[in-house]
């Protein structure tokens, strides 16, 4: 079965960190580029950032740059995004999806194929 789980979301306090995971099973990640999304409630997706198949190339939106990084272990078919200096308006369901290719320069969602099922950060006092 191919599908994407993420994991690492939860409570933390304004300026805080968390790493959240992507693990693929039933296929590798190796061959795509993976996106992060985030929903807050009565928002829309939003793209957050991306990284291509080998890991040599990121993108991320400006709400979230320098604030966040991409990587990824393809020996671990695994995706992160780690979050520093989280802030109240970062509170969403972050998703990670699989890229119709390799290589990615934005992340419309359009773009992206396989989600995961996504993990609740929620950042609060």
């Amino acid at each position: 079965q191919v599908q994407l789980v993420e994991s690492g979301g939860g409570l933390v306090q304004p300026g805080g960190s968390l790493r959240l995971s992507c693990a693929a099973s039933g296929f590798t990640l190796d061959r795509y580029a993976i996106g992060w999304f985030r929903q807050a409630p009565g928002k829309e997706r939003e793209g957050v950032s991306c990284i291509s198949n080998s890991g040599g190339s990121t993108y991320y939106a400006d709400s979230v740059k320098g604030r966040f990084t991409i990587s990824r272990d393809n020996a671990k078919n695994t995706v992160y995004l780690q979050m520093n200096s989280l802030k109240p308006e970062d509170t969403a369901v972050y998703y990670c999806a699989t890229h119709s290719r390799s290589w990615c320069v934005t992340v419309f969602e359009t773009d992206f194929g396989s989600w995961g099922q996504g993990t609740q950060v929620t950042v609060s006092s």
